[in-house]
């Protein structure tokens, strides 16, 4: 039985550098740019000064390591990728089946690796805050937060994330009305910034006395945890911080000291808190993290503001930042407004598994 043509099978054997030339690689690991940055990276790392800022130089070399966690796995399958094309060129014809499974087995390698050599922006390796918020919908959209917070918390147990809750403002009834957990992990934030926006559930009311169907809404936020390295500076005069008394279950000393604590910055009108350690010092250091994410991610949304001006409106704005739709009733089914993915198992998507409709929202921002 003769196989069908494999489509590498008409690939011209590639030169062994950093650079895998083919169709569907080119493109996406030219742009990136990995094997300079990483020569940039290296280079910084041997200078001995380095250590004399021992968090400067923690932070860059966990950046090095990521970086070169993406791009080796790339460099090994050149290799045999290359090595396969000449051998195809010295095969005789019924060894051709043979190749026909080597390079399935070398493209099924590709899908594996494809989704973290998306992942090359300038914060993607980082660990991440991530807030969810109530939104229209009142009880019910509060209790839809509660459910997208379990939601994220399973998805990063499935990853072997850590995560840690900052804050969270409980909802009158149920559910919450905010939460911000910081999650720790390997290329935390590049998957977790695929959920930012409005989030939206369709189901029968468990708070109606009538059982009737209800739409609810969530807002996602995403926050990549700042290096130290970042150049980001705040003058002391555009901050007012107030302390206060933690609340919910806390404990003897939580619930007894002003630990709590919020932080406004007076130019930008941006507020956060942070009321989970027992160190109001704790507190403080990570309601700075978060406000200079928030300052940072602002001053960038502004700039792509300015610039779709300039481009001209392009799309309508007439769902805001929807990105999803959960609908339990009348049938049930998850679809990305976005990538058009979709399943019929909610019940699964609300226990975490979340891989499919990210990986294909990383790919739809690489071809943007």
């Amino acid at each position: 039985m003769t196989c069908p043509p494999h489509p590498w099978l008409n690939l011209k054997r590639s030169s062994r550098n950093c650079s895998l030339r083919l169709p569907w690689g080119r493109t996406l690991f030219e742009s990136r740019h990995l094997p300079a940055r990483i020569a940039e990276l290296e280079a910084s790392a041997a200078n001995p000064t380095i250590w004399n800022d021992h968090e400067k130089a923690n932070a860059l070399f966990a950046r090095l390591r990521a970086l070169k966690k993406q791009w080796e796995p790339v460099l090994s399958i050149s290799v045999e990728i290359a090595d396969a094309l000449e051998l195809i060129e010295c095969a005789i014809p019924k060894d051709e089946e043979h190749f026909h499974h080597l390079l399935t087995n070398l493209q099924e390698q590709w899908g594996h690796m494809q989704t973290e050599l998306y992942l090359s922006g300038e914060f993607d390796t980082c660990n991440c805050y991530l807030t969810v918020s109530g939104g229209a919908g009142g009880t019910e959209a509060q209790d839809w937060a509660a459910m997208l917070l379990r939601m994220y918390i399973r998805y990063c147990e499935r990853q072997q994330w850590e995560t840690h809750l900052l804050e969270k403002t409980d909802g009158q009834e149920a559910g919450i009305k905010s939460a911000t957990i910081h999650v720790t992990g390997s290329l935390a934030y590049g998957h977790l910034k695929c959920e930012r926006g409005t989030h939206r559930l369709v189901r029968l009311s468990p708070f109606n006395a009538k059982n009737l169907r209800q739409t609810s809404f969530a807002l996602v936020e995403v926050l990549p945890e700042l290096p130290e390295t970042t150049d980001l500076s705040i003058p002391p005069h555009e901050l007012r911080v107030d302390t206060f008394r933690s609340g919910g279950a806390g404990g003897q000393h939580v619930n007894k000291t002003e630990s709590a604590v919020r932080v406004t910055h007076l130019p930008s009108g941006i507020v956060v808190s942070c009321q989970t350690e027992r160190s109001q010092l704790q507190n403080r250091a990570q309601a700075m993290n978060i406000l200079r994410a928030k300052i940072l991610d602002k001053q960038r949304q502004e700039e792509m503001k300015q610039k779709k001006e300039l481009r001209g409106a392009s799309e309508s704005a007439d769902f805001g930042q929807q990105i999803r739709s959960y609908v339990l009733h009348p049938y049930k089914m998850v679809k990305d407004l976005r990538t058009n993915v979709e399943t019929s198992n909610p019940d699964a998507i609300l226990d975490g598994e979340l891989q499919e409709f990210i990986e294909a929202e990383l790919k739809r921002e690489a071809t943007l």
